[in-house]
Formats: structure tokens, sequence, C-alpha cells
């Protein structure tokens, strides 16, 4: 069975419960998600909530200028 793909930039996210994969009506929510409907992240985060953490300008040395730190290479300035 194929899955559904998840939009990107729906027209009316409103219209829609996100919470699961059958993305029902808000008005009939079949799966039990709750009395409320999941919002999509666009109407949380904004147009630009697909674009978060992607960086497409290398620096100068090949690296991410806006790569998050891994756990093990800690915090800027912790000693």
């Amino acid at each position: 069975m194929a899955t559904k793909k998840f939009p990107i930039h729906p027209a009316h996210p409103e219209r829609n419960c996100w919470g699961c994969d059958k993305f029902c009506a808000s008005g009939s929510m079949l799966c039990g998600n709750g009395s409320e409907r999941t919002q999509h992240p666009v109407e949380l985060f904004g147009e630009d909530w697909a674009e978060w953490g992607v960086h497409k300008e290398p620096t100068a040395d090949g690296g991410d200028a806006g790569r998050a730190a891994l756990p093990s290479e800690g915090l800027v300035g912790e000693r």
C-alpha cells in the first residue's frame, strides 16, 4: 500500500488534521487523535518551516557554517 506524501505548502492547512497519515477533515477526525486537530507546521512556524537547518552556502573551508553542534562537540565557549 502506498503512503501519502506529506504536503510542504498545502493550500488550506486549516481544513485538515495533520496528526497522522489519514489527514482527516478537521470536523470529522477518524483516528481518535484527540478533540482538537493537529496543526500543520506551516501554521505553527511559518512558510519557511521546511528550510530550517538547511544551509546551501558552504564556508571557505568546505564546512557548513550553520550546522548545529553535535553533543560530543560541546557548546561554543564551553571548557
